[in-house]
Order: C-alpha cells, then sequence, then structure tokens
C-alpha cells in the first residue's frame, strides 16, 4: 500500500536530518531502534479531524491494510478503527517499518558498521 508513501518518507528522512550537525551519531547510536524513535514515541497526526482529513477516501483501504498486518504479526487485530487518529498513527507506524528497513539497506553497511549518510 501506498497512501501517503512519500510523505512518511519525507517525515523520516527529516527525522534523520536533524541529526545532522551531530555528525549523525545519534542516528548512528540508535540504528536499531530508529523506527521506534522514528515512528512509535509521538503520535504522526493528532486529532480526529485531522486524521480523517489525511485518510481521504483511501480510509477503507488503509483500515483493511492494517487488519491484515495486524493479524499476520499479531495474531489478533487491536486497533481501534472507530478513531482515525488510532488509524493513521498505526498506517504511518506499519509503513514508517519499511521505510526505515529500506533507508538501513540503503545507508547502513554492516560489515564495517558505518552509515553512509548522503539523503
Amino acid at each position: 500500500m501506498d497512501h501517503k508513501r512519500k510523505e512518511i518518507e519525507d517525515y523520516f528522512k527529516d527525522f534523520i536530518e536533524d541529526d545532522r550537525q551531530h555528525g549523525y551519531s545519534w542516528v548512528f547510536e540508535n540504528m536499531h531502534d530508529l523506527h521506534h524513535h522514528a515512528f512509535n514515541n509521538d503520535y504522526y497526526i493528532i486529532g480526529r479531524y485531522k486524521a480523517k482529513q489525511w485518510l481521504g477516501d483511501e480510509a477503507l483501504n488503509v483500515i483493511q491494510f492494517i487488519k491484515e498486518y495486524e493479524t499476520l504479526h499479531f495474531g489478533e487485530v487491536s486497533t481501534d478503527f472507530s478513531e482515525p487518529e488510532q488509524i493513521v498513527n498505526m498506517y504511518t507506524y506499519i509503513i514508517g517499518e519499511e521505510v526505515v528497513n529500506d533507508w538501513l539497506e540503503k545507508h547502513y553497511h554492516p560489515v564495517s558498521n558505518t552509515l553512509l549518510i548522503n539523503c
């Protein structure tokens, strides 16, 4: 699913760039928890109205996507689909996982244990 994926990628890119002034030392030290820090510490969208607007016409597709993900990974569905804010934040959590993994694949060299950052 690619609903607003570019926006989520840009959000993560900005998250990484916030550490630029420190030579990306925080990113390197927390590289194995980047997904948690970027997509699980704070809400991506706050507010029911903003969440509804963000979902737009894709709300039902996003809900189905979340159901499939949670069933596969957790064995049950736990997101409250009556709350648009929870839908958006779970969706960004899931897509964020993919975004972070893609980023690490491009920017982390495990053999030399180095970050190759050219965002």
